[in-house]
C-alpha cells in the first residue's frame, strides 16, 4: 500500500470516528427533549383519519419511524458494534427484527396496552445493557457472558411493544388494519436496513483507526449515559403522570 493510500485511509477513519462520536453527542443533547417511539402530530392525525388499505403511506411511516427512532438506532448500533462478519450482522439484525415485528403486530392487533413510560424506560435500559455487554462488564462483574442472541430477541420484543403501545394511542381504524400493519412493518424493516447500511459503512472506516478500541470504550460509555438519561426521563414521566 502506498503512503498516499495509507494517508487517505487514515483520513477516512478519522472522519468516520469524528462522525460517529458527533452523532452520539447529538443524540445525548436530543434525548432529554424527545420521546422514544414518538409519532409526529401530522402522522398521528393521518393515522386517525384514514380508513381502508393504504400500503405505500404505511410503508413510508414505518421507514420514517425507524430512521428517526433514536432508541432503535442506538440499540442497533450497540448490537453490531463488534460484529465484523456480515453473516453475524445478518443473524443478529434478523433476531431483533423478528422480536420487534412480533410484538408490534400482535400488540396492535390484540390491543395489548402497556404504560408507555414503563416500556420506554425498559428500552432505555436495553441500550445500557448492550453498551455494558460491549464493554465486557458482565464477564468482569459476574464471571459469565449472557446469551447475546437471547438478549437481542428479548429486547426486540420490548422495542416492538413500545411501538405498538404508541400506535394504540392513536386508535388506528380496524378497516384495513392487518394490511396497514404489515405495510408499516415492511417500512420499519426498510428503514432498519437503511440505518444499518449507514452504520456499517461508518464502522468500516472507523475500525481502520489505530485508536478504535480506545474510542470504542468512550462511545459505549456515551451510550450508557444516553440510556440512563432516557430511562430516568421515562421514570420521572411515569411518576408525574400517576
Amino acid at each position: 500500500m502506498t503512503s498516499i493510500s495509507r494517508g487517505l485511509n487514515a483520513l477516512a477513519s478519522r472522519r468516520a470516528t469524528a462522525l460517529t462520536l458527533t452523532v452520539l453527542a447529538l443524540y445525548a443533547s436530543s434525548v432529554a427533549q424527545a420521546l422514544a417511539h414518538n409519532v409526529t402530530p401530522g402522522d398521528a392525525g393521518y393515522i386517525q383519519e384514514i380508513w381502508g388499505v393504504h400500503i405505500i403511506p404505511f410503508i413510508y411511516l414505518g421507514a420514517k419511524h425507524m430512521v428517526t427512532g433514536y432508541d432503535h438506532i442506538l440499540f442497533l448500533f450497540g448490537v453490531v458494534f463488534f460484529l465484523y462478519r456480515m453473516k453475524d450482522v445478518a443473524v443478529y439484525v434478523s433476531i431483533f427484527a423478528i422480536g420487534h415485528s412480533v410484538t408490534m403486530l400482535l400488540g396492535v392487533w390484540y390491543g395489548w396496552g402497556i404504560n408507555a413510560y414503563i416500556i420506554d424506560a425498559i428500552i432505555g435500559l436495553s441500550v445500557v445493557y448492550k453498551a455494558l455487554d460491549n464493554l465486557g462488564a458482565y464477564q468482569k462483574w459476574f464471571g459469565f457472558q449472557p446469551d447475546t442472541k437471547a438478549a437481542t430477541l428479548i429486547f426486540g420484543l420490548f422495542h416492538g411493544t413500545g411501538l405498538a403501545t404508541k400506535i394504540l394511542e392513536y386508535q388506528i381504524a380496524e378497516d384495513g388494519l392487518l394490511a396497514n400493519l404489515l405495510a408499516f412493518n415492511v417500512g420499519v424493516e426498510i428503514g432498519q436496513l437503511l440505518a444499518l447500511s449507514v452504520i456499517l459503512i461508518v464502522m468500516g472506516y472507523w475500525r481502520r483507526s489505530p485508536n478504535f478500541m480506545r474510542q470504542a470504550t468512550v462511545a459505549n460509555i456515551i451510550m450508557i449515559v444516553l440510556g440512563v438519561i432516557l430511562t430516568g426521563q421515562q421514570i420521572a414521566g411515569y411518576i408525574a403522570s400517576t
